[in-house]
């Protein structure tokens, strides 16, 4: 099975230099988790709704004119719509990664690829347990 085949097409990225409440209006407006976050049409990072809640709002910082660059998760992992769900699943699992970036080969972001995904729709029922146990320990 393909990553492709159990993804959530829908995935959008956001600029470094855009603000956290941006970023999460966009969140909301899309009910994402998270976005990517892009420089110079690259991704570098990953902002979530948990970095927004620990990182702007518990300490007291304006989402308004905090930039997602200052709160954002550095580095990305990412797969490509045509990988194989076991070596991706393993990969997330292995890092404790919940959601990763899809990309297609002219590495333009085509998905999410989500823990939820994979329980929800991979055939091989074992493997979504497998990957669920290893990334939430």
């Amino acid at each position: 099975m393909k990553v492709k085949d159990v993804m959530h097409e829908r995935a959008e990225y956001i600029n470094r230099d855009r603000t956290v409440r941006e970023a999460a209006e966009m969140m909301a407006r899309g009910d994402y988790g998270c976005l990517p976050i892009e420089e110079n049409d690259r991704m570098i990072g990953m902002i979530t709704d948990r970095d927004i809640t620990l990182r702007v709002v518990a300490k007291g910082l304006d989402p308004n004119v905090t930039k997602v660059s200052e709160c954002m998760s550095k580095g990305i992992e990412y797969c490509f719509e045509e990988d194989n769900l076991l070596d991706v699943g393993e990969m997330m699992a292995s890092q404790k990664i919940r959601r990763m970036p899809v990309i297609n080969d002219k590495k333009r972001l085509v998905g999410m690829l989500s823990l939820g995904d994979i329980a929800s729709k991979a055939r091989d029922q074992s493997l979504s347990h497998e990957i669920l146990s290893h990334v939430s320990h």
